[in-house]
């Protein structure tokens, strides 16, 4: 088995359980992590500030992203404001839009010269992307999430963007292009390909880990084998 920690990208964890985010980060394998309001309701998260003040408590030395609630720009200022303050590892996302479709751009613009570090997320379009690097400032360390998984979704060649995206990125050295929504395991290896800086990958495709770099043949022979196991377990007969 390959060992992805020797891959030139960083692998983040993305989620809201935190027996299962420690587990992972004991593994050593990922580099942050990554959340989001969907993945706190499915988890059953009650109180987001005292979730966030027990992750932070166990996971000091690697990044994690906490999304602002709310739609008004003001009060994601005012969020913003206090999710930077709970520890220097937390990387505050806030949406590229609200819900109206009004640009978060000058809200990103005024809390990059705060000093915050940021996880600009749901961008799905290169325009998008160099708004939103023009706003960071050039003096921090900023992570710019491009929805990969869900642009694929459309049809549209994902790669293909995400290596221009990589080349708007790269004319500031701090920020980071994220590859969001990984759909398969594949996706980290198209991430390296195409400049990413990190890739959030969800915990049931991190599992597949297992089987980075095995032989082919072999890998198909255990599929027969397993095929086989089944069928005999089902006590079926076709003669």
């Amino acid at each position: 088995m390959k060992d992805l920690r020797e891959l030139p990208i960083k692998i983040f964890a993305d989620g809201a359980d935190l027996k299962e985010m420690l587990a992972i980060y004991k593994t050593g394998v990922v580099k942050g992590f990554t959340t989001n309001p969907s993945l706190m309701k499915k988890a059953g998260v009650s109180d987001y500030k005292t979730f966030a003040q027990n992750v932070l408590k166990q996971i000091k030395d690697c990044s994690v992203s906490f999304e602002v609630f709310a739609d008004k720009f003001e009060k994601m200022e005012r969020e913003a404001d206090v999710l930077a303050g709970l520890a220097p590892n937390v990387y505050v996302k806030i949406p590229v839009t609200n819900t109206k479709g009004v640009s978060s751009v000058p809200l990103i613009r005024k809390l990059s010269e705060k000093g915050y570090h940021l996880n600009i997320t749901a961008i799905f379009t290169l325009k998008q992307v160099q708004e939103v690097v023009d706003a960071l400032d050039s003096n921090t360390e900023n992570i710019v999430s491009v929805f990969a998984g869900r642009i694929a979704d459309t049809g549209v060649n994902a790669a293909d963007l995400m290596k221009k995206a990589s080349a708007i990125c790269k004319k500031k050295p701090r920020i980071q292009l994220l590859w969001a929504s990984c759909r398969e395991f594949y996706n980290i290896l198209e991430a390296v390909e195409t400049g990413c800086s990190i890739i959030t990958v969800p915990n049931n495709i991190l599992t597949k880990r297992v089987n980075y770099g095995k032989d082919l043949s072999e890998y198909s022979l255990e599929t027969v084998c397993g095929f086989y196991e089944d069928a005999s377990k089902l006590g079926f007969s076709i003669l």
